[in-house]
């Protein structure tokens, strides 16, 4: 029988949202974390933070889609992309950053020029209370 994944790239594996990690993860295949991920991920292709995914750790990874909780840096050889349904606190450094619109972030953007960019929220978006 052939195996169906015959390069790392065709891999995926997933932390299901029972899951809690605590320490230094490394992957070479793309991964979907929906659990609980304390410490450190090193990962060499896509990492993907689900929306019942909770990350508290510096994340080095190739590409990197945040749709759950993330607090820590974020380091991106490719792009990060943050949705709509992220709740991010922490830097992000890459060379292609998306923010959607309704996303909650909290950080810099460094997209290599060496100068980092505050996000701010528009004053349109606000809370009154802020204004």
């Amino acid at each position: 029988m052939n195996d169906p994944y015959d390069t790392v790239k065709d891999r995926t594996s997933i932390l299901g949202p029972t899951i809690q990690f605590k320490g230094e993860l490394s992957a070479e295949e793309d991964l979907i974390i929906q659990g609980k991920v304390e410490g450190s991920i090193t990962h060499k292709q896509r990492l993907t933070i689900g929306r019942e995914g909770t990350v508290n750790a510096s994340v080095d990874a190739q590409t990197v889609i945040i749709e759950g909780s993330m607090e820590g840096d974020v380091r991106a050889e490719k792009s990060v992309s943050v949705k709509e349904t992220a709740r991010m606190t922490g830097n992000i450094s890459a060379p292609s950053v998306t923010i959607l619109q309704g996303a909650n972030f909290n950080g810099t953007v460094d997209m290599g020029g060496g100068k980092s960019a505050k996000a701010d929220v528009p004053a349109a978006r606000r809370p009154s209370s802020a204004l």
